[in-house]
Parts: C-alpha cells; structure tokens; sequence
C-alpha cells in the first residue's frame, strides 16, 4: 500500500489545473507538436493520469517497480494507457523519443555535477527537438535548513507527513532530505521514512552545468503556486524565492 499512502500525502494539488498549465507553457515555448509526455521520477502521478485521459501519449519512469505497477493499476481502473519504464533518470533509454519531459516536487535526484550531466544526456537522447523539460520545486535557496509537516486524509485513510532537509557536506553541497509518513490506515498504525542524499545545484551552476552539456537551451525561471506557474513572474523579479512552487523550462536544441 505504500504507493496509496503516498499518493495520499501528495494529494494537496490539483493535477487538472496543473496540466492545463503545462498546455500553456507549451503553446507559448514549445516549437513542436505535443503528443508524448514523459513523466520523470513519476511515482503514482496524477498527473500522467490526466494526461493520458486528455488523449495523450503518457510515459512514467522510476526505479520502484512497485510505484510502476501501482500506476498501471490506476491507469486500467481508470480506463487509459501508460506506458512505464523502470529505470534511473541519469542513464535511461527510451523505445521512442518524447515531446515533453517534466519532473515534480524536487525529485530531480542527482548526487554530483557528473550525474546531472548523465541525466541531461539521457533526457536529450529521449525529447524530441524543439521539445520542452519542465522542472518543479528545484531547490534554489541553499540557505535554510528547513522543516515542514502537513496532514492528508482518504477513505479513511490518515497521512502525516514530515519532511526535512539539512546539509552533511557543504564542499560537495550534499543534503539529506528525510520523508516520515505517520499512517493511520482505518486503526492500523505504521511509519514509513524515506531518506537521500542529494547534490544541491545552486542557481548559477544549473545554467553553466547546462550550458556545459549543450543540448538544451535555458528558457527562465518562474514563481508559482502548488497548481500554476505565473510567466509574469521570472524569478530574477521575486524578492523572496519559495522552494516548493518554483519551476525551470529548458528546451532541447
């Protein structure tokens, strides 16, 4: 039931709202025709989900098998067609290129500059050109440890979440992001921790780095909510950046 229970803790967004912002930011910047959607680090997805019942071609990639078939489930119950491809984003492959690639909640999970360059050159391998890579929740203030926790309900079903993130090692720039989910699953009890070690790419690194790879224009950075992203709002004009509602477009060439 794991995948349940962490559906159920991200439940928080509205995945219509989010992909018909994903339809404007495509009109706006994309030079291609949209037809595949590729799901990056996708867990259950709702948001493939409402993709795939918009008419489009939808691909989930992750390494959790179980968080795979528990997106397969759904997609059936719900009368669409996903494809899943089990595999690690810094060195995949896919059967057909995509037309637009995403990644949500900060899941970009990286441990060093050679990594992220892995997984730049096996998302360039697999989008088309012209195509976009849309990227949630980068994490661009280094400056704060920080601490949130919040509380989601289904069926019965009670999901408290804590989330925490703190540096180990500021010369490589490595901080653990620690998941506690407090499950109360109509009586039953259970606690699942999630914790990793990632690479904290600050904001200027991420352009050289994608400059460095050469396959993908930088398009900007922007504000946003949990649902929508604001165009009017590069993040070069925001005073204070949030964390969990930012968003990164690249483009490959």
């Amino acid at each position: 039931k794991q995948p349940l229970y962490y559906e159920i803790a991200f439940s928080y967004f509205d995945p219509k709202e989010q992909v018909d912002c994903f339809e404007r930011i495509i009109r706006k910047f994309s030079t291609i025709e949209v037809r595949i959607f590729l799901d990056l680090g996708c867990g259950p997805s709702l948001q493939l989900r409402e993709i795939a019942r918009r008419g489009y071609e939808a691909i989930g990639l992750d390494l959790s098998s179980e968080m795979l078939e528990y997106l397969r489930k759904k997609s059936k119950e719900e009368g669409t067609k996903i494809e899943t491809v089990q595999a690690d984003m810094t060195e995949f492959k896919l059967k057909k290129k995509v037309d637009f690639a995403f990644i949500m909640m900060g899941s970009l999970d990286v441990e060093s500059n050679e990594t992220f360059l892995s997984h730049l050159d096996a998302l360039a391998a697999s989008l088309n050109s012209g195509g976009l890579y849309f990227i949630q929740n980068m994490n661009l203030d280094w400056k704060i440890n920080e601490s949130v926790n919040w509380t989601m309900e289904r069926d019965g079903i009670i999901v408290k979440t804590t989330f925490k993130s703190y540096f180990i090692d500021i010369l490589n720039q490595i901080a653990v992001e620690e998941m506690t989910l407090e499950v109360n699953d109509n009586g039953k009890r259970k606690n699942l921790v999630h914790r990793r070690d990632l690479k904290h790419i600050f904001p200027q690194e991420f352009k050289v780095l994608t400059e460095l790879n050469g396959k993908f224009e930088f398009l900007g950075w922007w504000d946003g909510t949990e649902n929508t992203w604001f165009l009017n709002r590069p993040l070069e004009k925001v005073k204070k950046l949030n964390n969990s509602a930012n968003m990164v477009l690249l483009r490959r060439k």
